[in-house]
């Protein structure tokens, strides 16, 4: 497993995003993902699947030193008052002492950001939470949620893939030691179909969707959440740490997000 490292924290770059996974179905998966090798484990308030990833994590041997979880604050919940109660909630749910990383889900269309961080900042002198950060913000509103907090912003989470152009939020990332976390990082499955990520796989013994996986992780600052319900998908995603794509073959995938290529060769230093 490769990590990102952002500030103080040091997180699996490859973690298992759990999204209508509930019940029974999403403890199993859990389970079965930690058994595997996952160490990092999404989830939030709106997923209702906090308790069944509790479970998961109360069975496991893997010590909790080794885990790293995050959950969200969905965004009718952002009040001061609320942003609390969610994360105490979340954490007895989840039955841990601390969260790992806890997360504003989308920016509020009512509470000021500096409302929620300054309770998110207060949780982590709580010792509720360990890392904030923010998920589907844009270059301004990340920018506004530094300005607002007293501690790091440890990520941004949004959809990211070989068709997201991600390039303004993923530079401004690299910039100020933010991970970007790469929701959706398979397209919903259009990667299956995706020639010219199979032609790269080939030359591995890869899927479109390993090397999609591959492409992102490989990139500073950046860690993916692939959803995966079966075993076997869990096992093929994260088997992407025994091979690296050369910068042709990362610059050659950058290219199909619509003449971003030379952008990003200097971004990252292709």
């Amino acid at each position: 497993m490769e990590y990102v490292t952002t500030g103080q924290a040091e997180i699996p770059a490859l973690g298992l995003g759990t999204y209508r996974l509930r019940g029974q179905a999403c403890t199993e998966t859990v389970r079965q993902a930690l058994e595997l090798g996952y160490r990092h484990i999404d989830t939030a308030e709106y997923y209702e699947n906090q308790a069944a990833i509790g479970q998961a994590l109360t069975d496991t041997a893997v010590s909790r030193d080794d885990l790293f979880i995050t959950t969200k604050v969905w965004r009718t919940n952002l009040s001061y008052e609320e942003t609390k109660r969610v994360a105490r909630e979340s954490r007895e749910k989840l039955g841990l002492e601390t969260i790992d990383l806890l997360l504003i889900h989308w920016p509020s269309r009512s509470v000021p950001i500096e409302e929620t961080i300054e309770a998110m900042n207060e949780l982590q002198s709580d010792g509720v939470v360990r890392h904030i950060g923010v998920s589907n913000f844009s270059v301004k509103q990340l920018a506004n949620a530094r300005d607002a907090s007293a501690t790091p912003i440890c990520t941004n989470q949004v959809e990211y893939n070989p068709y997201t152009d991600q390039s303004d939020v993923l530079e401004y990332c690299i910039e100020h030691d933010i991970m970007l976390t790469a929701y959706s990082p398979l397209a919903k499955g259009r990667i299956d179909d995706d020639t010219t990520l199979a032609t790269i796989g080939d030359r591995y013994g890869k899927s479109p969707a390993q090397v999609a996986l591959r492409w992102l992780v490989q990139q500073p600052q950046v860690a993916a959440i692939p959803k995966a319900s079966s075993q076997a998908h869990l096992k093929t995603n994260l088997s992407i740490f025994d091979f690296e794509l050369t910068d042709e073959e990362m610059a050659q995938i950058f290219d199909r997000q619509g003449g971003l290529l030379e952008r990003v060769r200097s971004m990252l230093g292709l």
